[in-house]
């Protein structure tokens, strides 16, 4: 799997703040808390990174990441009952917009949930896995 080590680490580091902190919180209370764990190990994270959307080389919208990890991997945190089909919509776009291929959905809900989002030019090469 395309960069497997590193979303390892991200997957750990999920259950790690799922584990202390179970469900309930703020998404921002887990992006905190993701970028702490993240960062101890070792990894290159940035929060809240802008995303600019084109149409006909116009700018039209602008996203912002919740945290993206050695900037080839995109990390989508919800805080919602169960993650929902938006949810994963949200993050394909994401990848569209950034040429990023890979992207992990995380949900603190009341069971945690990870899917993880493969996205690249090729036609038919898009998905989960």
């Amino acid at each position: 799997m395309l960069y497997q080590e590193t979303t390892d680490k991200i997957i750990k580091a999920f259950y790690d703040v799922y584990n202390e902190l179970g469900f309930g919180f703020l998404e921002k209370v887990y992006e905190n808390s993701m970028f702490i764990e993240l960062s101890a190990l070792g990894l290159k994270c940035q929060r809240q990174k802008p995303i600019n959307v084109y149409y006909k080389n116009e700018k039209v919208g602008e996203y912002f990441a919740d945290i993206i990890v050695d900037d080839k991997i995109i990390v989508e945190l919800k805080a919602a009952e169960t993650i929902a089909v938006e949810h994963e919509l949200q993050l394909i776009n994401y990848l569209k917009a950034t040429g990023i291929e890979v992207g992990l959905l995380l949900n603190f809900g009341k069971k945690p949930q990870i899917k993880r989002k493969i996205y690249t030019t090729k036609k038919n090469q898009r998905g989960s896995v």
